[in-house]
């Protein structure tokens, strides 16, 4: 794994202001802009693994809407465990509230709040971890399908732990400079966050890369 190339080769694009620039202005058109921008971090992916992550994608509409909604059904599907536990987790408190005297139903629902929040930290960590891998199994062979294998997904991440452990501590570190922009009274958050996003989804295309030749 290069950690540190995911942070310098958008630079070494000599037209990498503009293609950003563009991008942040897509990133404001309401759903659809954060669609193209997931889809445009696809092609950073096929790029990175077919070893020609120079030069950046330019922007390409409708080919990256297609990309994005498959992967945003992709992340809807690995996420499908914590949304279920979210409306467990109400029902859980409705309930409780409506057939309870109040403190018991303070108690249980305390106690639910608990249990179940402990539950979505734990796979919000395990979805950390496969997303990377879903998105560029996604990215390299086509069809929504590989992005849902999870027997061949978590077994990517399972035999190459330490590179999604560095894909990992990027998405924190993407995250922190994502919110760098705000500093410019949050003009400039649109261009650091395309910034962060193509940096996540090199080492993305990095550990999938390392992944599969293993």
């Amino acid at each position: 794994m290069e950690f540190g190339r995911s942070f310098s080769f958008v630079f070494e694009d000599s037209d990498w202001f503009k293609k950003i620039a563009i991008m942040a202005l897509v990133s404001l058109i309401p759903v659809l802009g954060q669609l193209v921008i997931m889809g445009w971090g696809a092609e950073i992916i096929r790029r990175v693994v077919r070893g020609a992550d120079v030069p950046i994608p330019e922007l390409d509409f409708g080919a990256q809407l297609s990309d994005g909604f498959k992967l945003f059904v992709i992340s809807l599907v690995y996420a499908l465990p914590i949304i279920v536990i979210g409306l467990v987790m109400g029902i859980v408190m409705g309930v409780s509230s409506s057939v309870l005297d109040y403190d018991t139903a303070q108690t249980v629902t305390m106690i639910s709040s608990i249990c179940f929040g402990l539950i979505n930290i734990v796979f919000g960590i395990l979805i950390a971890f496969l997303i990377p891998a879903a998105f560029a199994n996604y990215a390299i062979k086509g069809n929504i399908s590989d992005g849902l294998r999870i027997g061949e997904i978590f077994g990517l991440v399972k035999n190459n732990l330490s590179a999604y452990l560095l894909v990992f501590v990027g998405i924190i570190i993407g995250s922190f400079v994502a919110s760098l922009g705000s500093i410019a009274c949050g003009i400039g958050v649109l261009l650091t966050a395309v910034y962060a996003n193509a940096m996540i989804m090199h080492l993305y295309g990095q550990a999938y890369k390392k992944a599969t030749a293993a």
